[in-house]
């Protein structure tokens, strides 16, 4: 068993004696980097699976063993991948815009992040140049400036840029200091309550979540994940968005699978009526904005669980609630550039990224196992749950808890790794979706998600279970 999945099992308080019950198909070639990103990878899909596996055990007759789980390295590549692999009667999904990428500096390097509209318009603005300035105008303005600078007056402005640091720059940094004592996650029991008198023994159909119910506040992609990730494994997940927030449909075609997707003002009376009543019945919230954007809702991961005992609280942000960088926004990529993984995975002089969004989608599965650990623990005991985890913490885990593992044999013999093998197709109200296939397998469990995404915020506010 490696290094990386014993300490991440460790994290979420788990039997260790449970690993026995994990094995793998190993691949070549799947995740290529210089960095142990196959590895990690691996190591999340693995301790989620088996959280999941565990969870089925205790809710269905409660005396059997935890069901086996086997890790495809394929499957693991293609879903860190599925961002470019989904697609909607042929049509893509484009991915980063434009002015999200890599710009050389007077003393270096940033990294912008500018997908969304607004943050796109705060870049040529942070800058002094007028609305709609293009990439050769930005690159002129931004060669002029410090990296420092940048990353100052664009988050000024309300956009995305990070300065790019090498690994001793991030760690002398007071954020990245901070990062390197935390641990991986945090999965703690914060209150008393007694344990779920609904759903109990749902799970007998092979879905451990079956009958709980998910409220989705998160964003593009950490977040998404995980509680796509609870929607395979048999949750009535609900995504809830402001309507003044843009969100893109291709990402919702990924991200979406087995979930519902609605609209709701919570400054608007009868919009935050209905977002009490969801709250008032849920059994998991999973939060992903920056720590302190939801606190004037009263959805503080304290407020929320002094609210409702016996909830699950989970909160995942880019930077970790806490330091100079705790309220910042940010997204995977600023996170490389901003901890040295950048110039890690950099050639020559020229920054460089991971092979995969492996940050946000190791984040995911992380925050879906701890949600299924606490759940698990809930069940035995009651409890109220709270789980917390940020991009930087697993990309800290990455680069200084993760090893490189060679394949039994040098890999000798062993079949390319192809990633059609873990795509489906599929007829859906929006057109023919192609996606990437859930990692996440244990005997009897779920081989895919039981509902198409929808038309992002279409859905009723509402549960169905």
């Amino acid at each position: 068993m490696n290094r990386a999945t014993v300490a991440a099992w460790a994290a979420l308080g788990a039997d260790q004696g449970l690993l026995e019950r994990v094995s793998y198909d190993r691949l070549p070639g799947v995740l290529p980097a210089r960095l142990p990103v196959a590895e990690a990878a691996r190591a999340t899909v693995a301790v989620c699976a088996l959280a999941a596996a565990e969870l089925a055990a205790v809710r269905g007759t409660g005396q059997g063993p935890v069901p086996r789980v086997r890790v495809d390295d394929g499957a693991v590549a293609t879903a860190f991948r599925s961002d470019r692999f989904v697609t909607m009667d042929g049509r893509p999904w484009e991915g980063f815009a434009p002015l999200s990428r890599f710009w050389r500096t007077a003393d270096g390097w940033v990294r912008t992040h500018a997908n969304y509209p607004h943050h796109a318009a705060a870049l040529p603005a942070a800058l002094g140049l007028p609305a709609g300035a293009g990439a050769d105008a930005v690159a002129g303005a931004l060669a002029e400036r410090s990296a420092a600078e940048v990353e100052e007056a664009v988050y000024g402005a309300g956009g995305l840029a990070v300065a790019v640091r090498d690994p001793a720059a991030w760690a002398a940094s007071e954020q990245g200091a901070l990062v390197a004592g935390r641990p991986l996650l945090t999965l703690e029991r914060v209150g008393a309550a007694p344990g779920p008198s609904r759903g109990t023994g749902e799970a007998r159909t092979g879905a451990p979540c079956a009958g709980l119910r998910v409220l989705d506040l998160t964003r593009v992609l950490a977040g998404p994940v995980a509680t796509r990730t609870l929607a395979l494994l048999g949750a009535d997940v609900l995504r809830v968005d402001a309507p003044d927030l843009p969100e893109s449909q291709e990402a919702h075609n990924d991200t979406g699978l087995g979930k519902r997707s609605t609209l709701l003002d919570l400054r608007r009376g009868v919009d935050r009526r209905a977002f009490d009543a969801l709250l008032d019945a849920a059994d998991v919230v999973v939060t992903g904005y920056r720590p302190g954007a939801l606190d004037r809702f009263g959805l503080a991961p304290d407020a929320l669980a002094g609210r409702r005992p016996g909830l699950v609280v989970a909160r995942l942000s880019a930077w970790g609630a806490y330091g100079p960088w705790g309220g910042r926004r940010g997204f995977d990529s600023l996170v490389q550039a901003a901890t040295g993984i950048a110039v890690l995975e950099g050639g020559g002089e020229r920054p460089g990224a991971l092979p995969a969004q492996a940050l946000d989608h190791g984040t995911g599965y992380l925050v879906a196992a701890a949600v299924l650990r606490a759940l698990t623990e809930r069940h035995r005991g009651g409890g109220t749950w709270r789980v917390e985890a940020a991009l930087t913490q697993t990309g800290h885990w990455l680069t200084h808890g993760t090893d490189r593992e060679p394949l039994p044999g040098d890999g000798a013999g062993a079949t390319p790794y192809e990633p059609e093998r873990w795509l489906r197709e599929r007829d859906t109200p929006l057109g023919r979706l192609r996606h990437a296939l859930s990692p996440v397998s244990y005997e009897g469990g779920p081989a895919d998600w039981s509902r198409p995404p929808g038309r992002w915020g279409a859905d009723a506010p509402r549960w169905t279970v």
